[in-house]
């Protein structure tokens, strides 16, 4: 009988560069995987502070917007290679300390590396021999973008073998899987409040009065705190979940499990002998071309639903402050001062996102069963997501027919917004929050289970589902400017067509995502997995 699982299990050649799953092993306890997932609040800690801190750093360092465009680049560039890249040689990781372990290791030692540069980047320039009394900080800016593009690059070496490391651990329990994934998505949820108070929080740098320099000012000292908290607490967690969560060594010669009479195992071990793995590159398109169906559907209905997101994701504290605040970060003093408001409004609207995304992430498998499954449930808040978005138009036109002014001293000042106008925009940011933990969570786990279905490698498989992320990014990246152009510049025509990917793609996760198989009762389980080894 095991030689019959074992055929099942092994597809033919062809597809052998998805073919590096581990035999399969009874899922962890709940509380390994917790404690692996909680790594995911240390890595948003630090990304939920550039929105209060990162934007005056910038203006300090003096960066042309010629370089902004660069900077921003790294994200879809990185994604596209380095989380397939590490995907692919996390699973054919054959260290004494695992497949997962050692990159989450490296990841996090690179991520603290890089915010230790960015952080001292004024520090270091002005070493170099940048002059205080000139905008532009040449040196300094270079110190910025090599670490920011080394935080980019260590967070997606981070995050992929985090998440292949929790679909290891849960094994071939979907439930477990949709679970871990949930988890990781509240522990994201977690690290975004932490920054978002940490960085709201102006006198943060009075902990670490060293921090404060000639070339560093306050916003440079509160960054410079909120990143050594960042770092502390990043490495805290990596530490405890690799210390706590061991793995078990991995080689080729023993996937394919134990048993079997000697004949069979020749004949395997010519077949494996056969499908020599070609080139990385050629792996990765073999992957792509061989992916099945259900893997194909989960491609396109997430690159459409980041489609949907990204814009937003990008110029929420923006629309606040340009449509609904009125304010305008080019204009003059008043209208930027209204703006800053605006900002300021939409990092709080962002807190309460945080917190709805936490309270769902942790409620995923009671929403997914209210509903009728995962499939129905992510199309569900797919349209959740674009009537939000829609929703956006109507904030925008009330705030503006609202617009109110004041005479001072002969001249006229823009006022905030009524108090009926900012609860409906900060309702809307902590509606959000609910498509969000579904975005965050349910791809990635149905990814993990398509690919334990396929015998896919975890980290590969999790890899390219990171692609259809990245290729919606660049869409994003190319389109909007010209987009929003063509309509007369702000976010709403950005917004709109936004709302139709997003209903696009609940219609999609409707129609034609597959559902994953139903989840084995336990004792089911227990049974097929003494029956395999018969």
């Amino acid at each position: 009988m095991e030689s019959g699982v074992r055929k099942e299990n092994n597809p033919p050649s062809s597809s052998f560069s998805l073919q590096q799953q581990p035999p399969a092993t009874n899922p962890s306890p709940l509380r390994k995987i917790i404690v692996v997932a909680s790594i995911a609040a240390g890595v948003q800690f630090g990304w939920a502070l550039q929105l209060p801190l990162l934007t005056p750093y910038v203006q300090l360092l003096g960066i042309p917007h010629t370089w902004a465009a660069f900077i921003w680049l790294c994200g879809p560039i990185s994604g596209m290679l380095v989380q397939p890249t590490v995907g692919y040689y996390s699973d054919r990781c054959t260290s004494r300390f695992g497949r997962r372990r050692p990159f989450i290791a490296a990841g996090a030692g690179f991520v603290a590396i890089s915010v230790f540069l960015i952080g001292y980047a004024a520090d270091i320039g002005h070493l170099s021999g940048d002059s205080l009394t000139k905008t532009a900080k040449p040196r300094a800016i270079a110190v910025f973008v090599v670490g920011f593009w080394i935080l980019d690059v260590a967070n997606n070496m981070l995050q992929g073998p985090c998440r292949a490391f929790l679909a290891d651990l849960s094994g071939k329990d979907h439930k477990k899987t949709r679970t871990a994934n949930a988890f990781y998505s509240f522990f994201m949820a977690v690290g975004n409040v932490l920054g978002f108070a940490s960085g709201s929080y102006t006198h943060l740098y009075r902990i670490f009065p060293f921090s404060r320099t000639k070339a560093c000012d306050v916003y440079c000292a509160n960054l410079k705190s909120c990143f050594f908290i960042s770092i502390a607490l990043l490495l805290t967690l990596t530490i405890l979940a690799l210390s706590y969560v061991r793995e078990k060594p991995w080689s080729p010669e023993g996937s394919s499990g134990e048993g079997g009479n000697e004949e069979e195992k020749e004949e395997e071990g010519g077949e494996a002998k056969e499908s020599t793995p070609a080139p990385f590159f050629g792996e990765i398109v073999a992957a792509l071309k061989n992916l099945q169906r259900p893997m194909r559907i989960l491609l396109l209905v997430t690159c459409l639903n980041w489609i949907a997101w990204f814009p937003f994701l990008l110029f929420d504290t923006d629309w606040m402050g340009r449509e609904v605040y009125g304010g305008d970060s080019s204009r003059n003093t008043d209208q930027l001062k209204m703006y800053d408001r605006g900002v300021r409004a939409g990092a709080l609207g962002l807190l309460l996102n945080s917190v709805v995304l936490g309270f769902t992430s942790l409620g995923v498998e009671v929403l997914a069963r209210g509903v009728g499954g995962v499939k129905r449930l992510w199309g569900i808040v797919n349209f959740i997501l674009a009537i939000c978005l829609a929703m956006t138009i109507l904030i925008t036109k009330v705030a503006q027919s609202n617009r109110r002014y004041t005479t001072v001293n002969g001249g006229t000042h823009l006022l905030p917004p009524p108090s009926g106008v900012k609860a409906g925009a900060l309702a809307l940011f902590a509606v959000m929050g609910i498509p969000q933990a579904i975005t965050y969570s349910i791809p990635f786990a149905l990814a993990s289970i398509f690919s334990n279905t396929s015998g896919a490698g975890q980290g590969l498989s999790l890899g390219v589902l990171n692609l259809s992320i990245v290729i919606s990014q660049m869409e994003v990246s190319v389109a909007a400017g010209s987009w929003d152009a063509l309509f007369g510049g702000g976010n709403l025509p950005a917004f709109v067509v936004r709302a139709v990917a997003a209903a696009a793609s609940g219609i999609l996760a409707f129609t034609m995502l597959p559902s994953p198989a139903p989840d084995i009762p336990s004792n089911k389980r227990a049974a097929t997995s003494t029956l395999a080894f018969i």
